[in-house]
């Protein structure tokens, strides 16, 4: 009975999220990221930003919310006084992108994140649900696993993909039941391109967004190894 009902659940949880969904047609004309639309947010959240003494038009998270989600633009503060509409590409216009504001108290600067990645994330967590616990596989780090995706009923494991290479990248789970991208993959990659030097313990995604329109969504925290200089998980 209990398995019945899970796998209801899931189903109907399936049915809902499609039916928040935009139609099919306008998704895609507006998944990709384009430059000038970055542009125009940037300009409009820089003179927001002039005419309200710093303050940023940004919508209130939670303090524990990850840093590259936990400072979303709030495109009702900026349009349509600031720019005409949001992006074709964001969220609130039918895209699948969320425009997000990276360094914040510095140097604030307009990113997007793709929240497909999120809806993946929130299958799995519905299906571990379903489970009643994360099935893992191999500690790859302390309080982070790989996990056996066939027994939370996956033909292949999910996988997301890469903003910044194109690859797909994996998804980890901490002694928690959360569920990160694992982006060691395009950090290694970083790392080997731009030579820039890291201490053991600094976060190095800032690496992944500087030179980038994406940040590293859905992401725990990395550094490098010591001695080998590779990305790896940073555990505090």
């Amino acid at each position: 009975m209990k398995k019945a009902f899970n796998i209801l659940l899931l189903l109907l949880t399936g049915i809902a999220l499609t039916g928040c969904m935009y139609p099919e047609e306008k998704l895609s004309q507006n998944q990709i990221a384009y430059q000038d639309q970055l542009q125009s947010v940037q300009s409009a959240v820089d003179q927001y930003r002039e005419d309200n003494d710093g303050l940023l038009p940004i919508k209130t998270k939670d303090q524990s919310t990850p840093i590259y989600q936990k400072y979303p633009i709030d495109f009702k503060k900026i349009a349509p006084q600031y720019m005409a509409e949001p992006p074709g590409n964001a969220f609130e216009s039918g895209g699948v992108f969320q425009y997000v504001i990276v360094d914040p108290e510095t140097d604030p600067k307009v990113k997007i994140f793709d929240l497909r990645i999120a809806e993946t994330i929130r299958d799995i967590n519905l299906r571990i649900k379903a489970h009643g616990f994360p099935p893992y596989k191999e500690q790859i780090a302390d309080n982070v696993f790989t996990m056996d995706f066939k027994k939370l009923g996956f033909m292949e494991d999910p996988k997301a993909l890469s903003p910044y290479s194109g690859q797909s990248l994996p998804f980890v789970v901490t002694g928690n039941a959360e569920v990160y991208v694992d982006y060691r993959t395009d950090l290694y990659q970083a790392l080997k391109e731009k030579k820039i030097q890291y201490k053991p313990g600094e976060d190095i995604r800032g690496i992944l967004v500087e030179d980038s329109a994406f940040v590293p969504s859905y992401s725990l925290p990395y550094t490098i190894d010591s001695e080998s200089n590779k990305p790896i998980f940073l555990v505090k």
